[in-house]
């Protein structure tokens, strides 16, 4: 097992026991939020591009020519927030999620609000006391690990 394997395990470790906690945590299959409100394009290891390779070599050649041109329309911009130009967003799914960076499978369970990497709808939960237990500014750690 890699050390990028042995990462993924842990975050799954972690997510699973917050959503065992929080059953009606926002994080999950059908939330597509931080997919279309990212800060910028994440930065990935080269261990995590070699993954992201994998995952998008079991794609149609018309979904990789669509991400194509979604990645052209992000280099040409500016605005913020970002679209994830794997995002298929008719369905809101991940085509590669099994496949993806840590950056996308930490989103929402680890935050580093200084940088405005958090989920909006988890702070909003936060301010309103519905979530005690978010800890703000734990991403440090994952980004030493990665």
């Amino acid at each position: 097992m890699n050390q990028l394997t042995e990462l993924h395990d842990d975050i799954d470790r972690r997510v699973h026991s917050i959503r065992e906690d929080n059953a009606d945590w926002l994080c999950g299959k059908g939330c597509d939020n931080c997919c279309k409100r990212l800060a910028d394009v994440p930065q990935l290891t080269a261990a995590e591009w070699d993954l992201l390779r994998e995952g998008l070599a079991g794609l149609p050649t018309e979904r990789l020519q669509e991400i194509r041109r979604e990645i052209v329309t992000l280099t040409d911009s500016t605005a913020r927030p970002v679209i994830c130009p794997l995002l298929d967003r008719t369905t809101g799914a991940c085509p590669v999620y099994l496949h993806r960076p840590v950056a996308c499978r930490t989103y929402g369970f680890y935050m580093q609000r200084d940088l405005g990497l958090f989920c909006r709808d988890i702070e909003k939960q936060v301010a309103d006391g519905a979530l005690p237990n978010v800890v703000w500014d734990n991403h440090d750690a994952i980004d030493h690990q990665l």
